[in-house]
């Protein structure tokens, strides 16, 4: 059973792909990118030191435009964040042959997260099951696992080498002469899985 698994190369969706594999899934790694950066590389990376099979789905810089809009109205990232998410697993959803997609975020994740009537809604429309193997994990447990079996780097998300939206969206910000740190909080901190604990 194979299982297209939204991945970002940081702890969480390392740690769903580790826990789908163990389910028995044949899991696929996708990357989202917009073509701006080649940051989808740093997942790639990672992706190949633990093993899994990875690609890359480009989407429409619009998508990107649509949420950097939204991040510079809102004065913060969270409603962005939460607009390419969805589109990223519809895209991955609406790929021919996909029955199934996950995602790496956890019971107290606030951004990005489908309530319930959104994960349904994304399985009625696309004809797939939708599987949060973190769901119902909170942010110790998760942090406890992962220091289990990943080696991680944690830095500043400005100096972090790493494969998520935030870095394409902060670099378009920065396009359109807005600084990223009006933005986003200026001090946050996130993760990159560098390869298996020994």
């Amino acid at each position: 059973m194979e299982v297209f698994h939204l991945y970002s190369g940081g702890k969480d969706s390392s740690l769903s792909a580790h826990i789908l594999q163990l389910l028995g899934y044949e899991v696929k790694l996708v990357t989202v990118n917009f073509g701006l950066l080649d940051s989808w590389r740093f997942a790639r990376e990672t992706a190949e030191r633990l093993g899994f099979e990875h690609e890359v789905l480009f989407l429409g810089r619009e998508i990107l435009e649509r949420a950097a809009e939204m991040a510079i109205a809102d004065g913060h990232p969270n409603n962005a964040i939460q607009f390419i998410h969805e589109r990223a697993l519809e895209a991955i959803a609406s790929l021919p042959h996909v029955e199934r997609v996950s995602d790496g975020t956890r019971r107290d994740d606030r951004v990005p997260f489908l309530d319930l009537p959104r994960a349904r809604s994304l399985e009625d429309r696309f004809k797939v099951a939708y599987i949060r193997p973190l769901l119902g994990m909170g942010y110790k447990t998760v942090r406890e696992l992962v220091e289990r079996y990943f080696v991680v780097e944690i830095r500043e998300s400005e100096e972090l080498e790493k494969s998520d939206y935030e870095v394409e969206l902060r670099h378009l910000l920065r396009e359109m002469g807005v600084d990223p740190l009006a933005i986003f909080p200026r001090v946050h901190h996130q993760s990159r899985v560098l390869g298996w604990r020994k």
